[in-house]
C-alpha cells in the first residue's frame, strides 16, 4: 500500500493536564524526529472525568511561545472554537504569532461544541455557531488580504468592523493556511470550498473520510475551484507499541481498551499502523494527525517517529 504522500503530525489535548514545559518538550521532540507538525487543541476545560491540573493553557498564548522556541515545525490549532474569541483580535493573534514563528503558523477554526467550557469561564455558547463561523472565516481572510495602508470595514449579522486598520500582516501572504473539518454533509464542504486551504475530518474510517473528501471536491467544483488546492486530512488516536503489552499499558494510560484504540484509531505495532495508514492513504487522505493523548509519554512520541513515521518513504 502507497504512504509516499502522507505527512504526519502530532495533536495534543494540553486540557487534560499539562503544563507549558511539557507543551514544549513534545514539540521540540516532535521537531526534532521530522514530524511534519505540532498541533494542540484549543479549550478552556478538561473533558471527562478529569481535574486538568495543573490547568487549561490559552492556545494562542502557546503557540506563541512555541513559535519562539521551535525552528522548522508547523504550529496550529486542531481547533479554535469561534465562541472563544472574536474574529478581528484572532486574526491579530494569529498574525502576530506567524511573524514569530517566521511563517510556520495554520488556523485550525470550528463552531465549537463544548457547552460546559464556557459556562465555567462566562463565555456565551449560542445555538446557531456554524453562522458565526462562516462571518468569522469572512472577517478573518478579510483583514489578512486588506492591502497595506488600506482599512477594512465588515458590517454582517454578528460582528461589526469599521475602518479595522488590518494590522499586524502574517508572514505567510495572503495568511497563514486555514483548516475548517467535521462531518457535515452540505454547510461544512461548502465553507472548506470557500475558505480552507485543508480540510480535517476526526476519528473516522477509510471509507468515511472518502466519502466526505467527495463531498468537499464537489463544493469546490460548484463555485469554480480547483479541488486539488485543498490537503486533505485526518485525526486519530494514536496508540503505538513494540508489544502487545506495551499497547494495552499506553491504552490504559489514556483510559481506552486495545481493541478500541486497534478498532477505530492507530494502535497496535508499528508495522500495523503502518499498514492502516497505507488504507487511508488510498481512500485520499494526504495528512494525519496522530492524536497523543500522554504527551509526557517521550518514548512513545520516539516509536512513533523512529519506527512509524521512519517507514513511510
Amino acid at each position: 500500500m502507497t504512504t509516499t504522500k502522507v505527512d504526519l503530525r502530532i495533536f495534543v489535548e494540553p486540557q487534560q493536564g499539562a503544563s507549558y514545559a511539557t507543551q514544549l518538550e513534545a514539540a521540540q521532540l516532535s521537531e526534532d524526529l521530522g514530524f511534519g507538525g505540532f498541533f494542540r487543541s484549543d479549550h478552556y476545560l478538561a473533558v471527562g472525568a478529569v481535574d486538568g491540573r495543573p490547568g487549561p493553557s490559552d492556545a494562542w498564548t502557546t503557540l506563541a511561545g512555541l513559535a519562539r522556541e521551535t525552528r522548522s515545525i508547523r504550529l496550529g490549532t486542531l481547533v479554535s472554537p469561534v465562541t472563544l474569541r472574536s474574529p478581528g483580535p484572532l486574526a491579530m493573534q494569529v498574525a502576530q504569532v506567524d511573524e514569530m514563528a517566521g511563517g510556520r503558523i495554520e488556523l485550525g477554526l470550528g463552531t465549537g461544541w463544548y457547552a460546559e467550557e464556557h459556562t465555567a469561564w462566562g463565555l456565551p455558547f449560542p445555538e446557531r455557531r456554524f453562522d458565526l463561523l462562516e462571518e468569522q472565516l469572512e472577517v478573518i481572510t478579510g483583514i489578512w488580504r486588506t492591502p497595506e495602508g488600506e482599512r477594512f470595514t465588515h458590517t454582517g449579522k454578528h460582528y461589526e468592523l469599521v475602518n479595522c486598520p488590518a494590522l499586524p500582516k502574517p508572514s505567510q501572504r495572503p495568511g497563514p493556511p486555514i483548516i475548517v473539518g467535521g462531518k457535515g454533509v452540505r454547510r461544512t464542504p461548502e465553507l472548506a470550498a470557500r475558505y480552507a486551504d485543508e480540510f480535517n475530518i476526526g476519528f473516522v474510517r477509510p471509507d468515511q473520510a472518502r466519502e466526505q473528501f467527495d463531498r468537499v471536491r464537489a463544493a469546490c467544483t460548484a463555485i469554480g475551484r480547483d479541488p486539488g488546492e485543498l490537503t486533505y486530512s485526518i485525526a486519530l488516536v494514536a496508540c503505538c507499541g513494540s508489544s502487545d503489552a506495551e499497547v494495552a499499558a499506553r491504552a490504559r494510560s489514556i483510559d481506552r481498551g486495545v481493541a478500541e484504540v486497534r478498532a477505530t484509531g492507530l494502535g497496535g505495532s508499528p508495522a500495523e499502523i503502518v499498514d492502516k495508514i497505507g488504507r487511508y492513504a488510498e481512500a485520499g487522505v494526504q495528512r494525519i494527525y496522530l492524536q497523543v493523548l500522554n504527551m509526557a509519554d517521550c518514548d512513545h512520541l520516539e516509536l512513533l517517529g523512529h519506527q512509524v513515521l521512519g517507514r513511510l518513504d
